[in-house]
């Protein structure tokens, strides 16, 4: 009963950590993406901010933030008026301003 119980948890933790691998950036890099800055409106950002502002997906305050990133299919952030680094100011993504 015992050794059941420790397998099903052994599993459930296998479980966890395939997904958690599978939300990762190494992982989105391999997929043919990249991280692209300044393209990204409020709340819409993938991750935290360069600047430290916030920890999270979904918590930028300003459209177009250079410090904020978005995923982007790789070779498209440019033609997208993103940077692949963050960058000081606002982003000028194509066909907004």
């Amino acid at each position: 009963m015992v050794k059941t119980a420790f397998n099903q948890i052994a599993l459930a933790a296998a479980v966890a950590g395939a997904l958690g691998l599978a939300a990762s950036p190494v992982f989105a890099a391999e997929g043919g993406k990249e991280k692209c800055y300044g393209v990204s409106k409020a709340g819409e950002n993938d991750c935290a901010s360069a600047a430290g502002t916030h920890a999270c997906s979904g918590q930028s305050a300003s459209d177009y933030d250079g410090q904020d990133w978005k995923y982007a299919a790789k070779g498209t952030c440019e033609q997208m008026g993103g940077k692949l680094e963050a960058f000081k100011g606002m982003g000028k993504p194509a066909g907004h301003g």
